[in-house]
């Protein structure tokens, strides 16, 4: 039985305020883990606590639709008194390398705390207020116990002030907040913007939280993984038809797709990809334009989320970004979308 061969670039989701907020929870890589199936490493003490001091915040979290932060304001309900530790701060914020098990911290945080909450990539709620406006977004998530911001990273001055002010109303209701990074929160901006002008806007950010380290090997340290070499052009339908056999699949001119993602807004993507079982890139080449190499970011994440295979002729996935861009301000970004397209692809060539 043949693969049923759908296009990318034929795909224009329109996607409803209620079906964005219902995007965001855990994908399916992470729709069941739980502090029980996080292994510490022993020789990494601070995976172990962070699961400690995670569940105690779980604990701290209402399931009422907004937090219990009672009267005094914001700074008293920051700082203010009872018991300490990091469940006495509205929020709770996890810092280490690529690769420690922080996105499954959180995951297992969102699956734990009581009540209405969301979870998603820090790009995905700047899509968000792209989408719906800053009220609405804010109307919306002050409705939530929790807000669980993953691979949390400022980008430019415009998501400094946004995020910054979001937080902070957010918090201001009440809404307890988790983040993940691999940068400490009074660093977030550097080496993209002049930071030194948005300090106001990156302590405030910074005050919101209760900092947790999670150490363990760093992947950057061991170097990006060999994408697999990509398959002849000519090779491809044949392949296609044997790894996708009875399945659905996107047939797409990769530069195709790459001129569309900039006709569809960002919080689409994860709509643009929905009920596919693989992805056929042919022609693949290296991205020089920065503003579409983002957008090539982001989708890849929510291929990834869905775990998708991949199927590619043309260049490997280790050259789709240029030199300037793997060694520039957005590098830990294109790093982790190099990872993910190499981890995807390797899948893609595997049998299914």
């Amino acid at each position: 039985m043949s693969p049923q061969i759908q296009r990318l670039v034929d795909r224009r989701p329109a996607v409803s305020a209620e079906e964005l907020l219902d995007g965001f929870r855990p994908s399916e890589r992470f729709g069941e883990v739980s502090f029980q199936t996080y292994r510490p490493d022993p020789a990494q003490p601070s995976q172990a606590q962070a699961v400690e001091e995670l569940q105690r915040f779980a604990a701290s979290v209402t399931g009422s639709g907004k937090a219990s932060g009672k009267g005094g304001g914001f700074f008293s309900r920051m700082f203010g008194g009872g018991g300490g530790g990091a469940a006495t701060k509205q929020g709770i914020y996890l810092d280490g390398g690529f690769g420690v098990g922080k996105t499954h911290l959180l995951a297992s945080l969102w699956h734990e705390a009581p009540g209405p909450k969301a979870f998603g990539t820090f790009v995905e709620y700047t899509n968000l207020v792209g989408a719906l406006t800053f009220p609405k977004t804010v109307q919306a998530l002050s409705q939530y116990s929790l807000v669980c911001i993953d691979e949390f990273e400022l980008d430019d001055p415009g998501d400094t002030v946004l995020m910054s002010r979001l937080m902070r109303e957010l918090s201001d209701a009440g809404v307890k907040l988790a983040a993940t990074s691999n940068t400490l929160p009074g660093s977030l901006g550097e080496g993209r913007f002049a930071a030194a002008g948005f300090q106001r806007e990156i302590q405030v950010l910074s005050d919101q939280f209760e900092v947790l380290r999670i150490d363990g090997e760093d992947f950057r340290h061991r170097g990006l993984p060999e994408a697999p070499a990509s398959l002849p052009d000519e090779q491809i339908e044949s392949f296609m038809d044997q790894r996708f056999d009875g399945q659905t699949v996107a047939v797409d001119d990769f530069s195709d797709v790459v001129e569309h993602l900039s006709t569809v807004h960002p919080s689409r993507y994860r709509h643009l990809i929905k009920d596919l079982d693989g992805i056929v890139w042919r022609n693949v080449h290296t991205v020089d334009q920065q503003a579409l190499a983002l957008r090539l970011v982001v989708l890849t994440d929510r291929l990834y989320d869905r775990d998708l295979p991949i199927v590619a002729s043309g260049a490997s996935f280790d050259q789709i970004f240029t030199p300037e861009m793997m060694a520039g301000g957005y590098q830990k970004k294109y790093y982790r979308a190099v990872s993910r397209l190499t981890a995807l692809a390797r899948e893609g060539l595997a049998e299914s």
